[in-house]
């Protein structure tokens, strides 16, 4: 026993029989604890207790307390699989150091998996061969040799492929779009819906452009999603050089500013450049809105013009116009308006018509009318503008009166909407109060109607518990 003492084996026994336990047990508990607070720690831990610390003592035993030769191919293998668990242990401790806790716009934060992956590998490789250099006594210059000249025919081979591979890589690194960013780029315009090594994925709404990294990284390209904020829909207009500018130009906000998507407290801008050319650009959310924006605005600015008698793309011809349009129109609507054969000449003498497009403003909220209106075609939709958005309660269709508020001098309190395309009979307010005076049973009906709306919209805001002290109808 003496001789053990002396040789100092028997210390490494004591010493590993007691010192092992303790460290583990102390791990255990650390370990615990950092799981259940989430820390990322506890994974090179959870390493260095399961694995480091048992090989470690199996190779200090069989090293200094059973005093074992260094040539010895059992304590070699142990000594080999240490030292791999010890390159494990510390690369995976500098990536919990390094990336785990790494803010998300910090450039930690911004490198792609796949880079410290590579970066992993090539170090893991490094480290064996070390380590079989040191334990086994490998002679490994050949080796990283044979691998240098393989990676230089290898790249030569696959150069383009490569290329690709690396201009990908380049892009998740700097991230200059993320998915869901709009992007025009290389004549294609759309939503990115993937990122790859090899290409980009965009929607454009006719299917999935796929466009190649390289491309993408050697072209310039427009992130139309940044910076965030209000982004602008941009269209050219051309109207007749003999349309009035202002007045064009008053014509071309007005429809803008009653868009949907156009942002609440933004305004839309229009600049004319003369010959007749107009640029408009309406303030959306985002560039998901601007197609969904211009479509809308291009269609509502065409029943627009037409109405006012501008020549968009320099024409102004509506078949609304044509005379023979009216008195169809008016022979329609008589029985509503209780016209006789003699009265509808005098009657049509100052109407005329009008055609909205699908969801275009008819007559807006908050205004006393000077005109009434008959549905000839289509469908109109009433609604209570109220906690910023519509509430429809009614509607109008072929026969019905549109501004009932212009006989009786009130302002309106709901919003008549094009629910489809609508075609509509515009009577002067004189006209309508000469037909009313000779027509009581006009009058009673008109009133009936203009009540009944009223109840329909108290009935409606009711039923979705919004109080409204005044409820009037056109």
């Amino acid at each position: 026993m003496a001789d053990a003492f002396e040789d100092g084996w028997a210390w490494w026994v004591i010493g590993l029989a007691v010192g092992v336990p303790v460290i583990l047990v102390v791990l255990t508990e650390i370990i615990g604890t950092l799981t259940r607070r989430g820390n990322p720690v506890a994974k090179p831990l959870r390493m260095l207790r399961n694995g480091v610390v048992p090989v470690g003592a199996l190779f200090g035993l069989l090293a200094f307390a059973i005093q074992s030769p260094a040539d010895q191919v059992w304590t070699r293998v142990v000594a080999t699989v240490f030292g791999f668990l010890v390159i494990l242990l510390v690369l995976s401790a500098f990536n919990v150091a390094l990336f785990a806790n790494a803010e998300k716009d910090s450039w930690r934060g911004r490198i792609p998996t796949i880079f410290v992956e590579i970066a992993r590998l090539i170090l893991v490789g490094v480290g064996l061969a070390l380590l079989f250099s040191w334990v086994w006594d490998a002679d490994v210059g050949g080796l990283f040799t044979a691998l240098g000249v393989g990676s230089i025919v290898i790249g030569l081979a696959l150069q383009n492929a490569v290329g690709g591979v690396i201009s990908g890589l380049l892009l998740l690194f700097e991230q200059p779009f993320k998915i869901g960013d709009w992007l025009d780029a290389a004549g294609v315009k759309g939503r990115v819906v993937e990122v790859n090594w090899r290409a980009v994925h965009i929607e454009t709404g006719g299917g999935i452009q796929i466009v190649p990294n390289s491309s993408l990284s050697g072209a310039s390209f427009t992130n139309m999603s940044e910076p965030e904020g209000p982004y602008s829909a941009e269209t050219p207009v051309k109207f007749s050089t003999d349309d009035p500018p202002h007045e064009v130009m008053s014509l071309l906000v007005a429809i803008a500013d009653a868009l949907p998507m156009k942002l609440p407290r933004e305004r839309a801008t229009v600049h004319y450049s003369g010959a007749g050319a107009y640029a408009v650009s309406i303030p959306v959310a985002g560039p998901a809105d601007a197609s969904r924006a211009l479509s809308m605005y291009l269609s509502w600015l065409w029943y627009a013009a037409r109405r006012r008698g501008f020549a968009l793309d320099g024409d102004a011809t509506d078949p609304l116009a044509e005379p023979q349009r009216l008195v169809e129109a008016m022979a329609a609507i008589a029985p509503t308006l209780h016209l006789r054969d003699d009265d509808i000449e005098a009657v049509t003498a100052g109407a005329r018509l009008e055609r909205y497009g699908v969801g275009e403003t008819v007559l807006g909220s908050g205004i006393v009318p000077d005109e009434v209106r008959v549905v000839v075609s289509g469908r109109a939709v009433l609604a209570i503008e109220a906690d910023g958005g519509r509430i429809e309660f009614a509607s109008a269709e072929k026969g019905d009166i549109v501004g009932h508020t212009a006989l009786t001098r009130e302002r309106t309190q709901a919003v008549t909407i094009a629910g489809e395309v609508l075609t509509v009979v515009v009577l002067p307010l004189s006209t309508v109060d000469a037909l009313i005076q000779s027509r009581p049973r006009l009058a009673g009906e008109i009133g009936e109607a203009l009540e009944l709306k009223r109840t329909l919209a108290a009935a409606r805001l009711a039923e979705l518990g919004i109080a409204r002290n005044v409820i009037g109808e056109r």
